[in-house]
């Protein structure tokens, strides 16, 4: 078993994932605002602004408020209700960066192959696609919400049931996303089968880490507190760190799909 796991994280020995997690957070930094309004929007298009509000109410309600979690996704729901079309079409060129930024990074990982050519191109255009289908993966995610919830906030054995539940659904949303980045967005094409079993346990590792995310969101900590102060300096240092632990995970399996792909 021992050596199966060393096999499998092989191509990850020498090279640096920590820089490499930490470049592809840079392009997300600068990404994941832009895809959570154009998602919120179409959604908001599709389904109607009062049923966002009415699915995100019972989540926004529920939410520890000890960091201001949930006035800033009431704020983000806001935001992305009342964009408009230009502002939406001016959303695509930040929101696309986060493809440059992941294909950056696989490519990167791999072993010397003279290069790929307009490397920064390719992995915006194959993130348009997911880009496309976000809005159907919100909307999976919003219906699920109001049941989520109303197990959480009545508590004891009702509580761990909405937590069981809200993870099953979140891996389900995260699945097919990770199968698309590591098969298309990713470089070489690797094996279907070990994309699918590799791409799906890591989907099931991120969303496990997001819902530790959210009880990180319910400590009464005071983030400003090595910053002077600062409780925005503070909050943004605290998302910018979970992106980053967010896409050691990710590149990891990357790395493992990649190499359990080549040895089958």
């Amino acid at each position: 078993m021992w050596a199966a796991m060393k096999a499998a994280f092989r191509p990850l020995r020498g090279r640096d994932l920590a820089l490499r997690a930490a470049a592809v957070t840079f392009y997300a930094g600068i990404a994941v605002v832009p895809i959570a309004l154009l998602a919120i929007w179409v959604t908001g298009r599709v389904a109607g602004a009062g049923r966002v509000r009415q699915l995100t109410g019972h989540t926004i309600a529920a939410l520890p408020d000890a960091i201001g979690a949930a006035r800033a996704l009431s704020a983000l729901i806001d935001a992305g209700l009342h964009l408009s079309p230009m502002m939406a079409l001016a959303g695509l060129l930040p929101a696309t960066l986060y493809g440059e930024g992941l294909r950056r990074a696989f490519v990167s990982l791999r072993e010397p192959d003279g290069g790929d050519i307009a490397v920064g191109w390719k992995g915006r255009l194959l993130w348009l696609p997911l880009l496309a289908a976000a809005p159907a993966l919100l909307l999976a995610m919003f219906l699920a919400l109001p049941t989520t919830s109303s197990l959480w906030v009545r508590g004891g054995v009702y509580a761990f049931l909405g937590v069981v539940l809200s993870f099953l659904c979140c891996w389900l949303v995260l699945t097919p996303v990770v199968i698309w980045v590591y098969r298309y967005v990713a470089p070489g094409r690797p094996d279907w089968l070990v994309t699918t079993l590799i791409g799906s346990f890591t989907a099931a590792n991120l969303a496990g880490f997001l819902h530790g995310f959210v009880l990180f969101c319910s400590l009464p900590l005071d983030l400003g507190v090595p910053f002077g102060g600062f409780d925005q300096i503070g909050g943004t240092v605290a998302i910018g760190l979970w992106l980053y632990l967010f896409h050691v995970i990710l590149l990891a399996g990357y790395a493992a799909t990649r190499s359990l792909s080549q040895r089958s």
